[in-house]
C-alpha cells in the first residue's frame, strides 16, 4: 500500500464517518424525536470517554492491576473525585496530571 491510497482510506473513512453523522440530524430533526431518546442520546459522549480511559486506568501491561503501585489509577481516582466535587474540567485535568506526575517522580 502506497501513501496515496493510505490517505484515500483516511480521507474516504473520514467523509463515511461524516455523512452517517450528518444523515442522522439531516434526515430526523431532533424535535422529532421522542425525549427519552434525545435523553438517552445525551449520556453517549460520558460512555465514550469511560470507555476509552478506563482500560487505560486499570490496565497495566495487559493485566488488571488494582493498587495503589498503578500511579495512572491513583491519579484517575483523584482526577474523578476532583471533577465530581468541583465541576471544573481545567482543575480536574490539572490535579490528575500533577498527581500521575508526582507519583511517577516518587
Amino acid at each position: 500500500m502506497n501513501r496515496a491510497e493510505l490517505w484515500m482510506i483516511i480521507l474516504g473513512g473520514m467523509a463515511v464517518t461524516y455523512l452517517i453523522r450528518l444523515s442522522f440530524f439531516f434526515f430526523i430533526p431532533p424535535d422529532r424525536l421522542p425525549e427519552w431518546f434525545r435523553r438517552g442520546l445525551r449520556y453517549i459522549p460520558p460512555a465514550v470517554l469511560a470507555a476509552l480511559i478506563v482500560p487505560d486506568l486499570l490496565l497495566l501491561d495487559g493485566t488488571l492491576h488494582l493498587s495503589f503501585a498503578n500511579h495512572r489509577l491513583v491519579a484517575g481516582s483523584i482526577a474523578a473525585l476532583v471533577g465530581w466535587r468541583t465541576g471544573n474540567t481545567w482543575l480536574t485535568i490539572v490535579s490528575g496530571l500533577l498527581t500521575f506526575g508526582l507519583l511517577t517522580l516518587l
